[in-house]
């Protein structure tokens, strides 16, 4: 029996260039023997969720999912209760693109993006249910990459898809940078698998896979599909703590041993604000809803299409170019970082 591959994509991506280049990638795959058609979505709500479902609802062997993020996050949404779930395929065409950096599935060109099938290798990965409250009552909805909150995470929301399309994942930190002498901490009780904090936090992350806002060195351990999070707490919202923290992180990964980080791995988390303070809850970098929020990890509930030798050896896949971009960048935020800490009134 032949199998059938349903392409599903975001016109608005990538400056279009799914469009551009979809006679080539539908060619890919059927010449890796899938009977190929695509799907354009529409500004409808919930478009490329409901088109997921409806293939693997109609028993389709291959989804590919081609855009950022967003795109990615609602055809994971739309498959996660089915019983017997189709294998997924990813096309980056967003602006940082990390669950694509996670698989090792090339960022730089969609036509070599897709030629990752022909490897016929594929990872089963955890995904993420969070229980949360809406505007709309409690929901459930789910994330492949990362959960957020706390005022660090309101960066996301700041930065324009015009410094997206320039800088790449490197404008979060920018702004992030930008933002630091504003962020304050809020009083949250958290309970995971091996604890309880309650106190203040200025940024809370429950990540699936270890890259986060384009960067490999937040969660720098994490294995894929073990059936854990990474939970990272930091418990510090002073200017001074926060930019070493930030230097820690651009060096290495090194954030991971400070004091005021709480650095586990959980199966399952639960955050309550402590006041009136409306917290809210980004999911793979769109939001969510607001807490009280529960997060359980499904372990290995969905098969991706992959570079499993690459993932497990930890090869990068950038570009000469975005490895110049990235050194030119990370060498203005850490100036950035020394102008705030020059500038802190608060220190000696």
């Amino acid at each position: 029996m032949t199998k059938r591959a349903r392409l599903i994509y975001n016109p608005k991506s990538g400056r279009e260039q799914v469009q551009k280049h979809l006679p080539k990638l539908l060619q890919v795959y059927e010449e890796a023997g899938y009977e190929t058609s695509c799907f354009q979505t529409s500004p409808e709500p919930f478009s490329a969720m409901k088109e997921a479902r409806r293939c693997g609802q109609e028993g389709f062997d291959l989804i590919v999912a081609a855009g950022g993020d967003g795109t990615i996050n609602e055809v994971v949404t739309g498959i996660a209760k089915l019983p017997v779930r189709p294998r997924l395929a990813i096309l980056p065409a967003g602006t940082t693109n990390d669950f694509a950096r996670a698989l090792r599935i090339p960022r730089d060109n969609l036509v070599k993006a897709a030629k990752v099938i022909q490897k016929d290798d594929s990872i089963l990965m955890d995904i993420g249910q969070a229980s949360l409250e809406t505007d709309d009552g409690p929901k459930s909805k789910y994330f492949m990459n990362i959960a957020a909150a706390g005022s660090m995470t309101e960066l996301t929301y700041e930065v324009s898809s015009q410094q997206k399309s320039m800088f790449g994942s490197l404008a979060y930190f920018l702004k992030g940078a930008e933002m630091l002498p504003r962020l304050n901490g809020t009083p949250l009780k958290i309970e995971y698998d091996d604890g309880i904090y309650d106190g203040e936090a200025s940024v809370v992350f429950v990540t699936l896979t270890n890259s986060v806002g384009g960067f490999e060195k937040i969660a720098p351990d994490t294995v894929m599909g073990d059936g854990k999070f990474t939970l990272i707490i930091v418990t510090t919202s002073n200017l001074v703590e926060l930019t070493d923290l930030a230097r820690k992180l651009i060096r290495g990964g090194k954030h991971i041993h400070d004091p005021q980080i709480i650095y586990t791995k959980t199966n399952s988390v639960r955050i309550d604000c402590q006041n009136d303070h409306k917290l809210l809850i980004n999911l793979d970098g769109e939001l969510g809803g607001h807490a009280p929020v529960s997060f359980e990890c499904v372990q290995q509930h969905i098969s991706f299409v992959a570079d499993t030798q690459a993932i497990q050896a930890r090869t990068s896949i950038k570009s000469p170019q975005e490895v110049q971009l990235e050194k030119e960048l990370t060498n203005q935020v850490l100036e950035s970082l020394d102008y705030i800490d020059s500038n802190d009134p608060d220190q000696d």
